[in-house]
């Protein structure tokens, strides 16, 4: 009997569709379109299996940086906690999710907060992205940890790039204002601007959001769609 693998592992690591709860937010939700978000707590739709597949390469990647972290051969630095919770309320909500690291250097006594993210080709990152520095923004902000490290780890061949990110209240409260008004958008069932289609910068969101074709019909232009 051929066993079809691409079967068991999807089945393996098929997530179930939830509905989530309005008050309760993560925050990586609001480092991309809040559109988008908005749309995943009205409209939850199931993870595609490949992109599912992204995910646990995801996890695989950051249990290994776990594993060179806490290593007895990297003396050098000493691994203080590893997926450790987060959770903060704000007026009638809450922000809640999981840090991935904090690190010691002992020869500097410096304590850093590490945020792991896999890439498909290392070559291609040429400076962190914004919704993950959004996200460790925020990390520090709350946790009073003001060293940040963006650690990016290519998937095929566990090459990496690294990027400090300096610690800014005020874009950490900026980011909470956001939170603010996607939680009132939501209470008052208000749709948000589409912000990957009216702002060129970031309309690389859409492509692969997969509310898309309803964000389109619910909105046939965006701003600078009617230049």
């Amino acid at each position: 009997m051929v066993l079809d693998f691409d079967t068991l592992i999807d089945n393996h690591i098929k997530r179930e569709t939830r509905p989530k709860g309005i008050g309760k937010y993560y925050p990586s939700e609001v480092g991309t379109c809040l559109r988008k978000t908005w749309y995943s707590y009205k409209y939850p739709s199931e993870i595609e299996p490949e992109l599912a597949k992204i995910f646990e390469m995801g996890n695989i990647i950051h249990d290994f940086i776990v594993q060179v972290l806490k290593s007895e051969k990297n003396p050098e630095i000493s691994l203080l906690e590893s997926e450790f919770p987060f959770k903060v309320d704000i007026d009638d909500f809450m922000i809640s999710g999981r840090v991935d690291n904090m690190i010691k250097v002992k020869l500097s006594g410096e304590v850093y907060l590490i945020e792991v993210k896999s890439v498909k080709d290392i070559k291609y990152t040429k400076e962190a992205a914004p919704h993950n520095i959004v996200q460790l923004q925020l990390y520090m902000h709350f946790t009073g940890v003001h060293n940040g490290l963006l650690l990016y780890v290519d998937k095929g061949n566990l090459k990496t790039k690294v990027f400090e990110i300096e610690y800014n209240k005020e874009k950490a409260e900026e980011i909470v204002n956001r939170f603010k008004m996607l939680h009132k958008h939501l209470k008052e069932d208000i749709m948000p601007e589409p912000e990957g289609r009216a702002h060129k910068e970031i309309e690389w969101m859409c492509k692969l959001c997969e509310y898309r074709d309803k964000c389109e019909k619910d909105t046939p232009k965006a701003k600078h769609e009617f230049n």
